[in-house]
């Protein structure tokens, strides 16, 4: 992650106290703020003892870790009352990096406002997912010193990077198109969404393996962001060793182009066998594509990672290329 971008703090409305010499009521004006402040802290710790409780009661969490990254550790388990596995993700207070304020005045975790704002448009909690669609929000508590948000958990499932691992390093191609294929598509939606991730990559890929054709689902909106048409940023959130060229040469970052180059990031992991993707190897030419690989699968990769922006596709175009057909 590429120095993040502090949430501006809420400006506080200012207060005047007006002391009287002398006598109870200068006791009286001083120790009146005194108390209310206590009272106010001791109604927010007892909310958040009950929140935890109210977690506690309602998610059984296990000691199996299911991964970790540089904001929190994510935890399997399972709800109480009908059994059904869930992710437990824990972002310690200080990381919650992004932030939003929703309709209703509310400051919310990014992840927690776009999950939210995805999934207005479904009929229930757990209906049947689009292929590439992200894991659904079940439930978040906000506590003192964390944020903790639960997912649904498909079972069985890994991610991309372990699948890729277990595989002996690379995917066959064919492979590769199947998923590929569904992710520019969940790019494609979330565009139109005005959503953008800002850091897919094969960890935030998970692959649903329960049918003969991989599910993908994508994870980890914690660094993305609601952007208007024809934005473009001055900060880069996301893995540094992917930062698109544009980033170096005039520090700028669009939607469209940078989601552009991660999936051609994506797509060269999955198919270079123990090559971890870095942008400054690859514009040195020490990472190059294989030839290996078809025609038709060497132009898409090229075309993804094309150093210039503007002879990028756009995510329309992508998903249009004859590879994908």
């Amino acid at each position: 992650m590429v120095d993040p971008e502090p949430t501006p703090p809420g400006s506080a409305a200012s207060r005047k106290l007006h002391f009287i010499c002398g006598g109870s009521d200068s006791r009286q004006d001083v120790e009146g703020p005194k108390r209310e402040k206590k009272r106010r802290l001791d109604l927010e710790d007892t909310e958040q003892k009950d929140s935890r409780a109210e977690f506690e009661a309602k998610y059984q969490e296990m000691y199996q870790q299911l991964g970790a990254g540089g904001c929190g550790a994510v935890f399997a388990g399972y709800r109480r009352e009908d059994g059904l596995p869930v992710a437990i993700k824990h972002i310690a207070e200080g990381y919650v990096f992004c932030k939003h304020v929703d309709y209703n005045g509310r400051e919310l975790s990014i992840e927690v406002a776009v999950m939210l704002r995805l999934q207005e448009e479904t009929s229930g909690p757990l209906g049947t997912p689009a292929l590439g669609a992200p894991v659904f929000l079940l439930d978040w508590y906000n506590l003192d010193k964390e944020l903790i948000l639960v997912h649904e958990r498909p079972v069985p499932c890994k991610d991309l990077l372990n699948d890729i691992k277990d595989k002996g390093g690379s995917l066959p191609e064919e492979e590769a198109k199947i998923i590929l294929k569904q992710l520019v598509d969940a790019a494609v939606d979330l565009q139109e969404k005005h959503i953008f991730h800002q850091d897919i990559k094969v960890e935030n890929i998970l692959i649903e393996t329960g049918s003969d054709i991989p599910r993908v689902r994508l994870i980890d909106f914690g660094l993305s962001r609601f952007v208007k048409k024809g934005a473009s940023y001055r900060r880069y959130y996301g893995t540094y060793q992917h930062v698109p060229p544009q980033w170096y040469s005039c520090n700028q970052n669009r939607p469209g182009p940078t989601t552009v180059w991660q999936m051609g990031v994506v797509l060269f992991e999955t198919l270079h066998t123990g090559e971890d993707f870095m942008t400054k190897r690859f514009m040195e030419k020490s990472l190059t594509i294989s030839e290996t690989l078809s025609e038709n699968c060497q132009d898409f990769l090229r075309l993804c990672l094309m150093e210039d922006p503007k002879q990028r596709p756009s995510l329309k175009q992508l998903r249009r290329h004859r590879w994908l057909k």
